[in-house]
């Protein structure tokens, strides 16, 4: 029961601070949050440290706890992703992560080219023959959790851990597409056949026919998406003091 409390209560601030109906400078009262979310102190004070990892909150002595703004958030973390999709800010954070993965996810498919160990190269082959059958079938539930075990598999059979840390981002991402509605039930053949040319181009050891079909995936990813961005504001963090 405490961590579904834990958990709801971390979820139901964390959407209110990213969807922003909790705003930049408003201050809370962990004795306010106990009453409005019907939940211990201790509850409050992990979910506050939650959040706090995260960059949403700082917690200020005789103060409160005080929402901070978006620039001092963790954007690679997962929930600040899932919570970020669920809210108006949608199409930014869908660019946002789309050209993330076009910087990446073809480079990573050429290292892991040349990289991956022999047992990741072989499944990768399975998954993207399930992945085709999958979405011939119109199987959304089985696409997506093939489609997010596909590029997990890209991304730590590249041999980079900072790329490898990544799944959780773009899990969250194809998730989030799901989810939202953002999907199409029966993927195109391209990309289908795509997903298959990455797979047997790393299988195959060919480092360069693996980036360019991972970067047909992005391609197509960003043309079928980049309606939902179109008028949606850039991000501009500022730079640190020197």
């Amino acid at each position: 029961m405490s961590t579904s409390l834990h958990h709801r209560a971390i979820e139901h601030l964390g959407t209110r601070i990213v969807g922003g109906a909790l705003p930049t400078g408003h201050v809370m009262l962990a004795e306010q949050l106990e009453d409005e979310l019907k939940v211990s102190r201790s509850v409050v004070r992990e979910a506050v440290r939650v959040l706090q990892s995260l960059g949403l909150v700082e917690t200020i002595k005789r103060v409160g706890i005080r929402v901070l703004p978006a620039s001092r958030w963790n954007p690679f973390d997962p929930l600040v992703i899932r919570w970020r999709l669920a809210g108006e800010g949608r199409g930014a954070q869908l660019r946002s992560l789309a050209e993330l993965r076009s910087a990446v996810e073809p480079v990573a498919a050429e290292l892991a080219a040349a990289n991956a160990p022999e047992e990741i190269r072989r499944e990768l082959v399975d998954v993207s023959r399930a992945m085709r059958d999958a979405g011939q079938a119109g199987d959304v539930p089985r696409f997506l959790e093939l489609d997010i075990h596909f590029h997990s598999l890209l991304l730590t059979g590249s041999g980079n851990e900072m790329f490898a840390n990544l799944v959780g981002q773009v899990a969250e991402t194809l998730t989030g597409r799901t989810v939202h509605g953002l999907m199409p039930d029966h993927p195109r053949e391209t990309a289908l056949q795509w997903h298959m040319d990455v797979a047997e181009a790393i299988a195959a050891g060919d480092s360069a026919a693996a980036r360019e079909a991972s970067s047909h995936i992005m391609r197509e990813t960003i043309t079928e998406m980049e309606s939902s961005w179109r008028d949606q504001p850039r991000v501009f963090i500022p730079l640190p003091p020197t």
